[in-house]
């Protein structure tokens, strides 16, 4: 089953846990009353851009074939331009438009694609969808693994492409909360007796563009600790317990932003 029949059922993945844990109106108003988002940031759309140029740069990597920068850059080019061009509802941040993501997009990925190591990885799995379950919970934890690749020891490397502001600090990448998801989806789905190494590969969107890999590996505590989250998280929405939180950090640039401060401003009506 794919991502998008998953995704017709209810369930909850590693966004939708990370909405509630970081604001539960966040969470209430997407998901729940599922209302129109007041705009879509620049950032998201970028990021998604980003994301299906380097699964095609993969896709073909399965196949023993390796695109050229050329041809990296002409798809970056007509995705963004099909996925954004004449948009309205696209919120660019300050001093930025159209065509200067245009531009950094294309620097991003060169930047990516000269640091890229040449490793001999065996690609096994882009977009590779899974559903598991936990017990207590009546729906599962779905989502998307972006890269999924076997070393010549076998251990299994998964992957999570990332754009992003700034480089991560290493207590980030070992307590990313994604990255525990697909360890605990891995295992479900056909790799409980393998070793696993996760690796966020992270284009930096600085003056001067950069590429950093990072890997990472996860525990049983860890995975324990992420369980623990989860039953607390489907225990509250169950309970209809959306707390606001305006003081996190993705209150400034939230998509609704509007309709929470009429809820604040009009007794949580």
């Amino acid at each position: 089953m794919n991502l998008h029949d998953l995704r017709q059922q209810p369930h909850l993945s590693a966004s939708s846990i990370g909405d509630y844990l970081d604001c539960g109106m966040l969470y209430k108003f997407g998901r729940v009353d599922r209302l129109p988002m007041e705009f879509v940031s620049d950032a998201l759309e970028f990021g998604t851009v980003i994301h299906k140029v380097l699964a095609e740069f993969y896709q073909a990597k399965m196949t023993g074939d390796k695109m050229l920068l050329k041809d990296i850059h002409d798809l970056f080019k007509e995705l963004w331009h099909q996925t954004v061009f004449g948009r309205d509802d696209i919120q660019y941040a300050e001093g930025k438009d159209f065509d200067t993501l245009l531009m950094n997009g294309l620097d991003l990925l060169t930047a990516w694609y000269h640091k890229l190591p040449d490793d001999s990885f065996k690609v096994i799995g882009i977009e590779e969808a899974f559903s598991f379950t936990l017990p207590g919970i009546s729906v599962p934890v779905i989502g998307a693994i972006d890269l999924v690749e076997e070393d010549d020891s076998g251990t299994i490397i998964i992957t999570d492409f990332k754009t992003a502001g700034r480089g991560y600090g290493r207590e980030e990448v070992d307590s990313n909360m994604q990255m525990t998801t697909y360890q605990l989806a891995a295992k479900a789905n056909g790799f409980g007796g393998r070793e696993i190494l996760l690796k966020l590969d992270c284009l930096i969107k600085t003056k001067t563009p950069k590429f950093e890999q990072y890997y990472t590996t996860r525990n049983y505590e860890d995975e324990l600790k992420l369980i623990r989250k989860i039953e607390k998280t489907w225990e509250g929405i169950n309970k209809g317990v959306f707390l606001p939180n305006d003081q996190n950090w993705r209150h400034k640039n939230c998509p609704y932003r509007k309709t929470c401060d009429h809820w604040f401003l009009n007794g949580g009506e």
